[in-house]
């Protein structure tokens, strides 16, 4: 056994990361519930957000998609009540998976602000499968030992834990304010939001053409990207 899957052994016995694997998939669970209860009503999610956000556009979209929309729903509920049970657990792993990293692609593209928010579910539910190696690495393409290896009973040196959850609550911090840097201007959940950037933009008059363009015009947040660029790069005449 090589030295990684002994120290793997060994998380797998400590009562913390036990409890941290818990409060992950309860937390994915809550995340699934209401999102697909809405959607099994027939009513359309995120209704504070406006058609006209880039992300607004797809919600409206999808909620006129007619029982895929209820589909979907049943399908995050399921989800959901796998995660809860321990011994289904792992294939509600698996199905989030595939849910979120979609989620996850889709708030990026649209510049979302809850991009922070998805991405953290994204990595507590990476937590899981990697949590589940132990029985997902049949599956994977890696020449794998005859013989399953013993679980290691060795007790967890409290140095470790404090590097796993100090680092986990690094990345959260990253992730938190990185994700302010991360594109030069942004829709925002509504007008006002999108309109209260400009006031500390670089650009304040491109930035009120892209909200313009986004919230009254309603086109596509790459033609207002466009257009926001373009009006980046027209300079006011020289006063004489």
């Amino acid at each position: 056994m090589s030295r990684i899957e002994e120290l793997y052994y060994e998380v797998k016995a400590d009562k913390w990361f036990k409890r941290f694997a818990v409060f992950c998939r309860v937390a994915l669970a809550a995340s699934f519930i209401p999102a697909g209860y809405i959607k099994i009503m027939g009513e359309r999610f995120a209704a504070g957000l406006p058609s006209n956000n880039p992300l607004g556009h797809y919600f409206d979209a999808l909620h006129l998609t007619g029982y895929y929309y209820a589909f979907i729903g049943v399908a995050q509920i399921i989800t959901a009540i796998l995660l809860l049970i321990p011994r289904t657990a792992l294939l509600g792993a698996l199905m989030y998976f595939c849910f979120i990293v979609n989620i996850c692609v889709l708030t990026y593209a649209t510049r979302f602000d809850g991009t922070r928010g998805v991405t953290m579910l994204l990595l507590a539910n990476l937590f899981l499968l990697i949590w589940d190696y132990d029985r997902l690495k049949y599956i994977l393409p890696f020449k794998q030992p005859k013989t399953a290896p013993q679980v290691l009973k060795k007790p967890l040196g409290r140095r470790l834990r404090i590097i796993f959850f100090a680092g986990s609550f690094a990345v959260l911090a990253f992730i938190i304010v990185g994700s302010f840097y991360l594109y030069e201007i942004v829709p925002g959940n509504s007008e006002a939001e999108c309109r209260n950037q400009c006031t500390s933009s670089k650009n304040p008059a491109a930035c009120e053409v892209f909200c313009d363009c986004i919230y009254k015009q309603g086109q596509p947040l790459d033609s207002c990207l466009a257009t926001f660029n373009k009006a980046k790069d027209i300079r006011k005449p020289d006063k004489k």
